[in-house]
């Protein structure tokens, strides 16, 4: 809607999961090779991006950084319905995914890319305290602080979706749509794309 036909996100390592060694790269040594790793995009959201802002930063000085806030509590409800949970739950599903894991090379590197996330989110940034709301909350607050800091203020929008499409476009310098904005991360999209994986139908690229 923008004019950013490529963006990163969680999705496209799903996709091709054979690119994680480029986040993993990131993770060990605070670099990577960001072309190819961004080979074809025009912009990155989310995750597997934003615990590196600070090296993106560095990388893409003149980048404009969009800072997305909503109250904690949807914050934490969101995370808890999608991420806490992702993977099999029932005793059926987990035996189903082991048998898919046992036959597909690919579904494995797709996992990994799930251990990877929920390893970032839960064990280092939130220290294995998820469930630990009040600890959960300072970390949520300290990382729109962070953010704050880091980021020059002409380069920075803090952003509430709420707000609709003007904001956002007038900081990008784009027309704004006509459309209503599209929320295309709900709780419901989440589960869809889950259940794809679960059944193998994200593995392909």
């Amino acid at each position: 809607k923008l004019g950013f036909v490529k963006t990163y996100h969680m999705k496209e390592l799903l996709v091709h999961p054979e690119n994680l060694h480029y986040w993993l790269t990131l993770e060990k040594t605070g670099s990577t090779d960001w072309e190819k790793l961004y080979d074809g995009y025009q912009a990155t959201v989310d995750f597997p991006a934003y615990p590196w802002y600070q090296e993106h930063l560095a990388k893409y000085p003149d980048a404009r950084v969009i800072l997305t806030v909503r109250p904690f509590e949807k914050w934490y409800s969101s995370i808890y319905n999608t991420i806490w949970k992702a993977g099999p739950q029932t005793p059926l599903q987990k035996i189903t995914m082991l048998i898919k894991l046992l036959l597909s090379p690919r579904l494995r590197k797709v996992i990994k890319c799930v251990k990877f996330a929920k390893k970032m989110i839960f064990e280092v940034e939130l220290q294995g305290k998820f469930e630990d709301k009040t600890f959960a909350e300072k970390v949520f607050n300290d990382h729109i602080e962070k953010v704050k800091a880091a980021v020059p203020e002409d380069r920075l929008l803090i952003y509430d979706v709420s707000d609709g499409w003007a904001p956002l476009c007038q900081f990008l310098g784009v027309p704004e749509p006509t459309e209503p904005l599209p929320h295309l991360n709900k709780k419901e999209n989440f589960r869809t794309m889950l259940k794809g994986l679960m059944k193998g139908e994200m593995v392909g690229g």
